[in-house]
């Protein structure tokens, strides 16, 4: 049984237990009867994050429940569970004395391990994130139980930023529980930092959980809160403000997008390009709160937003007007996420071959990353699916990468 087959079978069996008729799913999403019954028998492939997720949302099931994600892979390739399962240990008891030997290091010891972190999520490397965050975790909640002041403060700021890499991780590995929970206790940490601008930071990650649910105008609300309660520190040119300002319009682009927003999409673009341009006059000596944010990534966000919003030949127009020198700057994580955006433009003009190849390169970019990405997986099948004997044997082979069994 191939994998958009399964998807369909699971969309009509969460239908079915739900009482809803095939109209009815019709109905909530916007499409015509004769396009669910093609997705349940999995003629359709569901190659849009928006279009999952929406149909998550009408279904009352997480999106990971629809497309059955975690993937299966080795039991080497599994190990990372284990350690998600430590983290959810460490974020249950939150609020009880930590379990810690010795004394816990300065602030400033913890902060350099999150620089690491910082290196690990930009090559996209999220299992080894996971095992290092247990004993962060845990030695960042000893040092706001044993210190006062400015020292504790900085604790919780560590904390909830150890929570944000968790958060990134698991949503990257397909663990909804932990990305539920990596959210709540960063809020928590956030609101104990004294920093001012963690709680936006928060909410930033808050607005990527909205998105599970297809609740595009609340994302774009939410973005709006957060925006509102940096705004001062944004105009006084704070450079970490800057980055945050610009990152949560990111973030609003896309809500925007999905939710059939043009215009507003459009104008949250502009928006960050600004904030691109005052944050390339002030970088930040060290960037706390580790976010990816320049003019390169907004100009990548302007092609994935096209994309969206079904504008492929747009995308596909602003991607060969780049700066690609631009483009190789930024981490493995965020090129390979384009590089997908790319094969999928691809795609969709026709362009098989090149969509290929944009696949391919993702995946030797940020290979775990790609490897389980719902939407990289779709679009192999979709390739697979109209394959030429001269490209059998490498589609077979990244097939077997994939863990893409028919």
């Amino acid at each position: 049984m191939n994998e958009a087959l399964s998807i369909g079978q699971r969309m009509r069996a969460a239908r079915l237990r739900l009482g809803l008729t095939q109209a009815d799913v019709a109905a909530g999403l916007g499409y015509t009867q004769g396009w669910v019954s093609k997705v349940e028998q999995g003629l359709i492939e569901l190659d849009r994050t928006s279009v999952i997720n929406a149909i998550a949302g009408v279904l009352h099931i997480h999106p990971n429940e629809l497309i059955d994600r975690p993937y299966d892979g080795t039991p080497a390739a599994n190990q990372w569970q284990v350690s998600a399962a430590s983290i959810i240990r460490e974020l249950r008891r939150y609020d009880l004395a930590p379990v810690f030997d010795g004394p816990p290091r300065s602030a400033q010891a913890l902060w350099a391990q999150t620089a690491r972190l910082h290196e690990l999520r930009d090559n996209a490397q999220n299992t080894r994130i996971l095992t290092a965050l247990p004993d962060l975790l845990r030695e960042a909640r000893a040092l706001a139980e044993a210190s006062s002041g400015h020292e504790r403060e900085e604790a919780y700021a560590i904390y909830a930023i150890a929570c944000k890499f968790g958060h990134t991780a698991s949503h990257a590995l397909g663990h909804p529980e932990l990305v539920a929970m990596t959210c709540e206790r960063a809020a928590w940490a956030a609101e104990r930092s004294g920093d001012l601008l963690m709680p936006a930071v928060a909410d930033w990650m808050r607005v990527w959980d909205m998105w599970a649910t297809a609740d595009w105008a609340d994302a774009v609300a939410l973005s709006d809160k957060a925006l509102l309660t940096i705004e001062p520190e944004y105009r006084r040119g704070d450079p970490l403000a800057v980055r945050v300002w610009g990152a949560l319009h990111l973030r609003a682009a896309v809500s925007a997008a999905r939710g059939a927003r043009e215009a507003e999409a459009r104008h949250r673009i502009a928006q960050a390009r600004e904030a691109a341009d005052l944050a390339a006059r002030h970088t930040p000596r060290f960037d706390r709160h580790s976010l990816t944010f320049s003019a390169a990534n907004v100009a990548i966000h302007g092609v994935s937003v096209e994309l969206e919003m079904s504008h492929q030949d747009e995308a596909l127009r602003q991607h060969e007007q780049m700066d690609t020198s631009a483009v190789r700057t930024l981490p493995k994580s965020r090129r390979g996420h384009y590089q997908l955006d790319l094969a999928r433009a691809y795609l969709w003009t026709g362009q098989r071959a090149r969509a290929l190849r944009e696949l391919e390169k993702a995946e030797a970019t940020a290979p775990q990353l790609i490897r389980n990405h719902p939407i990289a997986r779709a679009t192999l099948r979709t390739i697979r699916n109209s394959e030429r004997p001269s490209t059998s044997e490498q589609l077979r082979r990244m097939s077997d990468r994939f863990h893409l069994h028919d």
